[in-house]
């Protein structure tokens, strides 16, 4: 018996693709060294030769393959009932087309035309006439790698199977080499052609009748060769698919073979409502993005697929955010992610990535609008265009963002006035003010709960509202969170009698168009400061001693201890607060910026 056979590895497949143009597929025959040639051959003929001799050991082995292994395999198969017919011939794959084509037109052929080679030197026209054939042999490659399993393992399963081939294999024909090995030479074939014609053109003299039809034929025996390329980049692209599929649990909606994997990778997912993010995993494909969570017990799949967002129409961007960074929104139409990579160029990789997958499908479907992203460093708006209200799922404002209501400016508590979010716009309000529905086209068109602003847009119905008549309080003015609507604005800490010695953190603004006083929000995206000083008049004064970080305001008994996060922020708040005591007002709104 000879060796068992092995499987092959989707290494040595991969490195099939890059060994087109490699000497290694066979040893260079020197002049004079091969049989029947003499000393005066001309090069050009012992090339050809040599094709002849090595396209004779080729058929030979193809007859192995075909009319001794596959012709035995399926007779025992259906004598025996061991082991289904379908099988062999998966295993074999095309190999009788490849045996009769080479056998009964391209040997004979080139034989032909070696014996009449005084008449007619050359080969070329012969070789353009018969590469076209040649494509066939995509379709063994593609299926090799599957072969190869299937082989495997009926030799390990089935007796009879194993009986059969270990019986050919150590037969004389064989030359005890393994059914696997014979298997492997139509995978080589091609390269070796196009090595041997490559030679065969360099060898033609300048001004030889064959140069342009060697040439035309080189170019078609590339293109072959080509082709089995692909069929190999194929056959792993489709592998590599499969395995993806099957960490995701084989859902049906994703299960396409024409889907590309572009990239995956984990992630942290920003959350509304809780402060530490979650992990996730990401799978970006050539038309979605799916956002997985991880399976604990990981029994067959590994990932929960939790959102499909569709390439198409989806929108990728980074975020300026101080508490999170490294961070990146993903808006689609079915949903919105705030997303956290682990760095800046994992970050910036992800966001190009999803970038390049909507510039694609952008490009072979004219109907969809050519994808934004907000300037880098800019300040970005939080709500959607009011063009896109409802249909495209919003980023939603985190909860720890406000402290009141952003439609009614209602302060929240853990009882009477808790907060919701409106699916259209993503604010954070009040049962109160989100008491609506209407129809969302990104939830496919089912009623979710919207504000009140939202719901007079989407469905034009307009309702009584007493609060529009309401004055506006002295304090209803909202935070400017970008250095756009302020001359500087960051939060401080509260310090001193009046808030204890822990006193809290507030988002403290100097607005363009208030530019004298100065506001206290609990929050950067609240519409109501709690504390607003008039800052004419008032002294700047260092802090006590041991702390640079820290300044104060005092005016006739009145006193505030302001604590900046870093040295270079507290000077900037000095300044600012230096100049509106004093009563300096910028005479641009760029003027005088000193915002972060």
């Amino acid at each position: 018996m000879g060796p068992e056979p092995r499987t092959v590895s989707k290494r040595y497949l991969s490195s099939l693709k890059n060994k087109l143009s490699s000497g290694a597929w066979r040893k260079a025959c020197q002049p004079g060294s091969c049989p029947g040639s003499g000393l005066q051959e001309p090069e050009e003929k012992r090339i050809v030769r040599e094709l002849l001799e090595t396209e004779q050991a080729y058929v030979a082995r193809l007859h192995l393959l075909d009319q001794v292994f596959f012709q035995e395999l399926l007779r025992a198969a259906r004598s025996s009932k061991a082991f289904p017919e379908d099988v062999v011939r998966v295993i074999f794959s095309n190999i009788s087309s490849i045996y009769q084509f080479h056998a009964q037109f391209f040997l004979p052929e080139l034989q032909q035309r070696l014996d009449d080679w005084t008449a007619t030197p050359r080969i070329g026209d012969v070789i353009q006439k018969l590469a076209p054939f040649l494509k066939m042999y995509s379709e063994y490659v593609k299926n090799f790698e599957r072969a190869a399993e299937l082989l495997a393992t009926w030799t390990d399963k089935c007796p009879a199977f194993q009986e059969v081939i270990a019986r050919i294999q150590s037969s004389e024909a064989s030359g005890s080499l393994t059914l696997q090995h014979h298997m492997l030479e139509p995978v080589q074939r091609i390269p070796r052609y196009e090595l041997l014609l490559k030679e065969y053109v360099q060898k033609l003299p300048a001004q030889a009748p064959d140069q342009a039809d060697a040439q035309k034929a080189l170019a078609m025996i590339f293109s072959a060769a080509q082709h089995s390329n692909a069929a190999i980049t194929e056959m792993e692209r489709l592998q590599e698919l499969w395995e993806v599929y099957q960490r995701l649990g084989l859902e049906d909606d994703i299960v396409d073979p024409s889907n590309t994997l572009l990239r995956e990778g984990p992630v942290l997912k920003i959350s509304f409502r809780r402060s530490d993010p979650m992990e996730r995993y990401l799978f970006l494909f050539n038309n979605m993005l799916l956002y997985c969570v991880p399976r604990v017990i990981q029994v067959g799949a590994h990932f929960q697929v939790r959102t499909r967002i569709d390439v198409a129409g989806m929108k990728v961007r980074k975020l300026p955010d101080a508490e999170f960074s490294h961070s990146f929104l993903v808006s689609g139409k079915q949903r919105t992610l705030e997303l956290q990579a682990r760095s800046q160029e994992e970050m910036l990789s992800w966001v190009q990535a999803c970038q390049a997958a909507i510039d694609q499908i952008e490009k072979r479907n004219e109907t969809f609008k050519a994808a934004c992203q907000g300037p880098e460093g800019g300040a970005q708006e939080q709500e959607l265009q009011s063009e896109e209200l409802g249909l495209r799922a919003p980023q939603w404002v985190r909860d720890k963002m406000v402290t009141m209501c952003m439609r009614c400016q209602g302060p929240f508590n853990a009882l009477t006035r808790r907060r919701h979010h409106c699916r259209a716009c993503g604010y954070v309000v009040c049962a109160r003010c989100s008491d609506y529905r209407a129809e969302l086209k990104y939830d496919d068109n089912r009623p979710n709960r919207v504000c009140f602003d939202c719901y007079t847009f989407l469905t034009g119905n307009v309702l009584p509202e007493d609060k529009e008549d309401r004055r506006r309080g002295i304090l209803e003015k909202g935070a400017s969170a970008g250095p756009d609507q302020s001359l500087v604005c960051s939060f401080l800490q509260l310090v001193g009698d009046r808030w204890g010695k822990s006193g809290p953190r507030g988002w403290c603004v100097i607005p363009h168009d208030d530019p004298l006083v100065l506001y206290v929000y609990a929050a950067p995206q609240d519409v109501r400061a709690h504390t607003s000083i008039p800052l004419l008049g008032y002294q700047v004064t260092t802090g006590p001693q041991g702390d640079p970080r820290v300044f104060q305001l005092q005016q006739s008994g009145q006193l505030y201890t302001f604590k900046a996060e870093t040295e270079e922020l507290r000077g900037r708040w000095v300044k600012a607060m230096e100049r509106a005591a004093s009563g300096w007002t910028p005479s641009r709104p760029d003027d005088g910026d000193l915002s972060d």
